[in-house]
């Protein structure tokens, strides 16, 4: 191995690193909370525009660590979309080839943007035939299969060292209640929950950890049964998380609480923070938001006080023909009118809970 070029490139990544600020930390204005503080990390004012930069990061300093990635070799990843444009990024600032395997249902910004930094897109007709391919196409190509949904957990230094969770504690050090009292997080690889989960545990905090899940989706179903051999024949409306299998990033044992959102639930929230903050985010924002207020209305209900950080994952440009098309969300999602007459109702009583679309 030339030692030389894998120290090359692991400084233009921690430089990278340098020239990057920390995301910020958003503070809804929520009125009819009371005395209970909801907070959005924004994770799309990274570089590449979402929270898997900070992962693209960490599994090229893995690969390059653990020898897999060589001067000229060709990076191959399974993702839905996000992940292969941070990873695209990544792989264009070590002048590495990089082809990403991704269903044919993927955004078309995100396939865009992963083209616009030199990446190739190569589709399959489902979600779950995206391991099998990536993992064909590195053996034909004399390639490395990053595989996320592996790596994430163990990629991501989870005891400190600015990852995810560290940056939020440290941001809310001077906030009216420092410490959460929930964190909430969307499970996609299952890589961020796993760090966020044992963070806390390892810094001995009082946060409790809520992971959300879409439909079809089979974490809630695993952290539920215990069945690790569950899968679903559909793949997830909600572009970015949801699977169709268990993936190994996913550690249940870190998680303290579960919620299945409704996918149309999903599509309200991101219409109604667009109104409070003023521009558009991803639809695993909204999966992740209305996790947030349900906890928050129990709270309330409850008459406890306290803070809630949860996190925007993306922005909402990327998904201008799919969750923010009508045609789109009438095709795919259905009518959502049920949930956003909820959260207006929120507005007004505070309370929100889960019921179904009759």
């Amino acid at each position: 191995m030339d030692a030389s070029w894998v120290n090359q490139a692991i400084d233009k990544i921690e430089a990278d690193f340098q020239r990057s600020a920390d995301t910020h930390l958003i503070k809804l204005e929520l009125p009819f909370l009371n005395g209970i503080d909801i907070y959005l990390k924004d994770e799309s004012t990274h570089p590449t525009g979402s929270l898997k930069h900070r992962l693209a990061r960490s599994l090229f300093l893995y690969a390059l660590c653990n020898g897999w990635i060589k001067e000229g070799t060709t990076v191959i990843e399974s993702s839905s979309g996000s992940t292969a444009v941070s990873e695209a990024y990544f792989a264009r600032l070590l002048g590495l080839p990089f082809i990403a395997v991704m269903p044919k249902s993927t955004a078309k910004r995100k396939i865009q943007q992963i083209e616009f930094y030199g990446g190739k897109c190569h589709f399959v007709d489902h979600s779950s035939e995206i391991y099998a391919e990536s993992e064909r196409l590195a053996k034909t190509l004399g390639g490395h299969y990053m595989d996320q949904f592996t790596y994430a957990e163990r990629a991501t230094d989870w005891r400190g060292n600015n990852n995810i969770a560290n940056s939020i504690f440290s941001q809310m050090q001077r906030e009216p209640f420092p410490t959460p009292e929930w964190v909430v997080m969307s499970p996609g690889t299952g890589g961020t929950s796993a760090t966020i989960g044992r963070y806390i545990r390892y810094q001995r905090l009082s946060s409790k950890l809520c992971v959300v899940d879409p439909e079809n989706s089979v974490f809630y179903d695993y952290y539920t049964t215990g069945n690790a051999t569950i899968s679903c024949n559909k793949g997830s409306r909600i572009e970015g998380i949801g699977r169709p299998r268990v993936e190994p990033s996913f550690i249940p044992g870190v998680v303290d609480h579960m919620i299945k959102v409704p996918d149309a639930a999903s599509i309200a929230t991101i219409n109604w923070l667009e109104k409070l903050i003023g521009r558009k985010t991803g639809p695993s924002t909204g999966t992740n938001l209305f996790g947030a207020l349900l906890l928050a209305a129990e709270m309330q209900k409850a008459g406890q006080q306290g803070s809630i950080v949860t996190l925007i994952c993306d922005p909402g440009e990327r998904y201008l023909d799919t969750c923010y098309n009508p045609d789109w969300i009438a095709a795919k999602i259905g009518c959502y009118r049920h949930y956003s007459e909820q959260l207006e109702q929120m507005e007004r009583t505070g309370a929100l809970t889960l019921t179904q679309c009759s």
